[in-house]
């Protein structure tokens, strides 16, 4: 899967980023697959993933605005798609009552202390027929991966995680009787984790920590001066990029189990 078609392989180092990340392409087909027409109605996408799933829902139509609770992914998304990018501060959504048509949350909720109250919040600005769409962490209590993840450093603390993730009905449950739930699913399996588990780990080994940047909230957050940074790096990825593609296609042979991100699409409920 390739969405960089329509800009110069030169021009944009997010879209770079993303054509070498598995995980980062299924996540924008999962989405993109709930998302239906967005002609017409006004969007709200909340903690996109560096700016690059904001600029690709933007290239889908209708009116998009972009937040997150990081000062740093919030410039990460300025820089790429410029303007309607705002930092949500202490869970306030800066628009008016029935504001938007569709909400989107890419691995954010997982990070908000009080989620009840955000998705209230969210229900806010929202209008009486609005959709959401939410995508997290999977909870699956008996993975050997995630035991093996938090033995070498890679904790829910690390990724500025307040909770591993959700079950299906511990998200519904969230949700209360404020949203319908219209769809769900799990994806990215076992072998897709891992091959992010590893790109992560090797990341954090080349990474030399800057003491005049505060941590991200959110973990991991690669910038444009990072990426100038590891230039190299970044190219040897992208040598390495199809054998890691061919390594995530084992996930093919596990169709007997969930995944660890969850989706689901809820409606307002009337």
């Amino acid at each position: 899967m390739n969405f960089g078609m329509s800009l110069k392989w030169s021009d944009n180092w997010h879209l770079k980023l993303f054509n070498m990340s598995v995980l980062k392409q299924e996540k924008f087909r999962q989405i993109n697959r709930l998302l239906g027409d967005v002609n017409g109605k006004r969007c709200l996408d909340i903690g996109a993933d560096n700016g690059i799933i904001s600029f690709l829902l933007r290239s889908k139509g209708g009116e998009w605005h972009s937040a997150d609770i990081d000062s740093r992914t919030v410039d990460s998304i300025r820089q790429l798609v410029g303007s309607n990018v705002f930092q949500i501060m202490n869970g306030h959504i800066p628009y008016h009552d029935h504001s938007f048509d569709l909400v989107l949350i890419v691995d954010l909720l997982e990070h908000i202390t009080k989620d009840r109250e955000f998705l209230f919040e969210l229900k806010r600005v929202m209008k009486t027929n609005g959709e959401i769409i939410i995508n997290v962490p999977h909870v699956k209590l008996f993975s050997l991966l995630n035991r093996f993840r938090n033995a070498i450093g890679l904790t829910d603390e690390k990724h500025g995680h307040v909770r591993p993730g959700y079950t299906l009905s511990g998200l519904k449950n969230i949700l209360g009787p404020d949203f319908n739930v219209l769809r769900h699913s799990t994806y990215s399996k076992t072998f897709s984790e891992l091959a992010d588990t590893c790109l992560n780990i090797l990341y954090q080994l080349v990474r030399k920590p800057n003491k005049d940047q505060p941590e991200s909230k959110k973990g991991t957050v690669i910038t444009i001066s990072d990426y100038d940074k590891y230039r190299k790096q970044f190219l040897l990825l992208s040598f390495l990029y199809p054998l890691i593609w061919l390594f995530t296609r084992l996930d093919l042979l596990l169709f007997f189990q969930s995944g660890y991100k969850l989706i689901i699409k809820a409606t307002v409920a009337k």
